[in-house]
């Protein structure tokens, strides 16, 4: 298990606001399941569902415009956490806040590697970016940026409550995404040739290699590199076509989350479990391979399918 080595800073009304909303609420009761599962707006499988939902259903292009913001958030996050290594409120001295939901269920609490470190809220963050960009595509729709702004507070409020971030952390994770919402589509404007926008990603993104010690980083990494990868790949020898069937649009996001998770299990067996969970170099090379071979498959190949299964669907609808 990694060192807890990190800085504690924060303001005292914070700690004392969790130890009040913790002894309010409790940890366990309804009211603990549906706030401490508010998080579950900012959390990966989430992220994946509605991506995958846009991307192999109803809008490729919107897809990849919500997907490119969500990885590049994912890499510049923790970035910088490792900078400034500020640990979570849990290991705060003299204060009653405990971690009520861990980061990595299958780690410590105190591995700070695999729970990463907190400033700034990840959650946070990706519920800005998600949110943001789905409001900030759809101008018109006003109701759009009200299902925003309420969603990234129930997720903010959730991390929060359940000892994972200090709110000086959630209120930066908002800051970080609605400044990401406006600078990647900016960028990529301005960039019209692709692997020169994707070489100015990487230029800001790859730095974290040499300083950063948590998995997070590493599997974002992985997942950027993958999308640029699976990105022009698909657009010159897939080119699958979307389709407004709910249904298939549905199944074709249960697919590809399936796929997401399965290969991601499936890729850890020809390493044994203590490389993996290792600190070091190799472990996050292998981390860092594994997402980038997940996300070339599951945007860039797995889509050869829907050609198949499109015929199907033509012959039942006649």
């Amino acid at each position: 298990m990694t060192e807890a080595v990190g800085s504690i800073f924060y303001f005292d009304w914070e700690m004392r606001l969790m130890e009040w909303l913790q002894a309010s609420i409790g940890s366990s009761g309804a009211g603990f399941w549906i706030l401490s599962n508010l998080s579950a707006f900012g959390e990966q499988l989430l992220m994946v569902a509605i991506m995958g939902f846009f991307y192999w259903g109803l809008n490729k292009e919107f897809g990849k415009y919500i997907g490119l913001n969500v990885l590049v958030v994912n890499v510049w996050n923790p970035m910088i956490k490792n900078l400034v290594l500020r640990l979570r409120p849990y290991f705060v001295p003299g204060y009653n806040v405990k971690l009520l939901r861990l980061i990595d269920e299958g780690a410590d609490a105190m591995d700070v590697a695999a729970q990463g470190y907190s400033f700034p809220s990840g959650h946070s963050a990706n519920a800005a970016v998600v949110y943001g960009s789905l409001a900030a595509h759809e101008k018109k729709r006003h109701w759009l940026w009200v299902m925003a702004v309420v969603l990234c507070l129930l997720v903010g409020f959730s991390r929060v409550f359940v000892g994972a971030h200090f709110p000086t952390d959630v209120l930066c994770g908002w800051l970080m995404g609605a400044l990401i919402v406006a600078l990647v589509p900016w960028l990529r404007r301005k960039i019209k040739n692709r692997w020169l926008f994707y070489a100015v990603l990487l230029l800001i993104s790859v730095p974290g290699c040499f300083y950063c010690t948590s998995n997070d980083y590493f599997t974002s990494i992985g997942m950027l590199l993958g999308f640029m990868l699976a990105e022009p790949f698909e657009e010159r020898f897939v080119k699958f076509e979307n389709t407004s069937n709910i249904l298939r649009c549905i199944l074709r996001t249960v697919g590809g989350a399936a796929l997401y998770f399965g290969l991601n299990e499936v890729l850890k067996l020809p390493f044994p479990k203590e490389l993996l969970n290792g600190a070091g170099f190799a472990p996050m090379l292998i981390r860092t391979l594994r997402y980038a071979a997940v996300i070339f498959l599951v945007i860039g190949v797995y889509p050869l399918l829907f050609k198949a299964t499109g015929k199907l669907w033509k012959k039942k609808e006649k």
